[in-house]
């Protein structure tokens, strides 16, 4: 009997209200059509629901591109899906860490070219809730090279951002990184539930012209069970 492949879920629900970074609007969730009205319009039996949808790009699980952070880079719908989708996967285990600057040391023989980082912090227990913006761990402007010059096609974090937000404007990791074209993915969750090694990971926003941020289904794919 064939084995499947196994999915494995790294996005935050996104719903009306939610609070993904203080001080960014929540999404708003409101009918263009019902179901009601839509029945006027279509045979018996027969009715749509048609909803808009008002959303910052930075809300829940979600993909900043080069055009985020520098106005000649390259857009979300700009990018390679081949730097997106099916990426082999080194998940960094960083959980239980007293400091919270992520540095070298933690990634030295943990990248691959053309492949993706994966921060697994833990800090993801926290979202939705106060304890999220603050002490959340990040990645070092020192990691942020190692990882730019290595080549990965993509460093995600599942905590507040890739960056320390209380250190003021600076956002060294973001500028390294996506001036290297190297796309970062926030505020993931569930990566314990991800191997260190083997899994394939996707995180594909919609091709958007002159946007640079949006949320994405980020999951990995594990290998087949024996």
């Amino acid at each position: 009997m064939p084995h499947h492949r196994r999915i494995v879920d790294l996005s935050h629900r996104i719903r009306a209200g939610l609070v993904t970074y203080p001080g960014l609007p929540a999404p708003t969730i409101e009918p263009h059509l019902t179901r009601e009205a839509s029945r006027q319009l279509y045979a018996p039996g027969t009715e749509f629901a048609m909803d808009v949808i008002t959303l910052i790009g930075n809300t829940g699980t979600y993909l900043d591109s080069p055009f985020h952070r520098y106005a000649d880079g390259p857009d979300l719908a700009g990018l390679d899906l081949e730097t997106l989708v099916g990426l082999p996967a080194e998940v960094i285990r960083l959980t239980g860490r007293g400091e919270r600057g992520i540095p070298v040391s933690a990634l030295e023989g943990r990248t691959e070219p053309g492949g993706a980082v994966l921060l697994h912090t833990g800090w993801d227990e926290h979202f939705g809730t106060p304890a999220y913006a603050t002490g959340s761990p990040y990645l070092t402007e020192e990691g942020a090279r190692m990882l730019a010059d290595a080549g990965v096609a993509l460093v995600g974090i599942d905590a507040l951002n890739i960056d320390d937000t209380e250190s003021g404007g600076s956002r060294p990791a973001h500028s390294i990184l996506l001036a290297a074209g190297v796309h970062v993915v926030e505020h993931l969750t569930g990566l314990a539930g991800v191997p260190e090694h083997g899994a394939l990971f996707t995180a594909a926003p919609p091709a958007i012209e002159g946007f640079g941020t949006f949320p994405v289904r980020a999951y990995a794919e594990l290998p087949a069970a024996d």
